[in-house]
């Protein structure tokens, strides 16, 4: 079944140059900047990022397939269908005031049941992996995808808290990719964890000066 769905990407799937002894795909390397342009946006605040994640996500589920990450490539079909959520969110959405949807933080409270969610969920998807898939990185794959399941609600909601959470989702998977031989994605990760701390401290400015969009 697998190969059926990864049929149609073999073109994709084609060597383009070699990085650190290893191959980096066409798939990947458009992966790679679709990534970096949807980061940007969502620095911005720009709604056009969540169609740029969409077409990422679709990429990047092809390249973990194949590279036996499933809990990733699984992440980003959740992703895909998230983005559309956020997007309206973005578009659309109100806060809790009535207004349309702005850059906001977290009340306490809510942020220890969303570490508590994601600090349960890790254990249980981590051994789902390792019974159901022959995933040789099951407690490495599930940390960041649990983390970005989180991550990826909170930008949805223009919560502040999302950047953190990305950052050490991107550390993790920075060594996860390793592992996996993905050069130019750790790249990319490494690049992500530098713009989600930016993101972090642009966001709270926008707080702070009362200027969220």
């Amino acid at each position: 079944m697998l190969d059926a769905v990864l049929e149609p990407a073999q073109p994709l799937l084609r060597v383009a140059f070699t990085l650190l002894g290893s191959p980096v795909t066409w798939l990947e390397l458009v992966a790679f900047a679709l990534g970096v342009w949807m980061v940007l946006c969502n620095l911005r605040v720009n709604p056009l990022a969540w169609p740029l994640a969409i077409a990422s996500s679709l990429l990047y589920a092809l390249l973990f397939a194949d590279s036996r990450l499933y809990g990733e490539a699984a992440l980003q079909i959740f992703f895909i269908a998230v983005a559309f959520w956020g997007w309206w969110q973005w578009l659309r959405g109100r806060g809790e005031d009535g207004r349309a949807l702005a850059v906001h933080r977290l009340a306490p409270a809510a942020r220890w049941r969303a570490l508590a969610a994601t600090a349960l969920a890790w254990p249980a998807l981590a051994l789902l992996l390792d019974h159901a898939t022959d995933s040789d990185v099951p407690w490495m794959d599930a940390l960041p995808t649990v983390g970005s399941i989180a991550g990826q609600f909170l930008l949805g909601r223009k919560l502040v808290e999302n950047w953190p959470v990305w950052v050490a989702v991107n550390l993790v998977s920075i060594v996860l990719f390793g592992l996996k031989g993905l050069w130019l994605t750790v790249l990319l990760y490494a690049v992500f964890a530098v713009m989600a701390a930016f993101g972090w401290r642009a966001w709270l400015r926008l707080v702070d000066e009362g200027h969220g969009r």
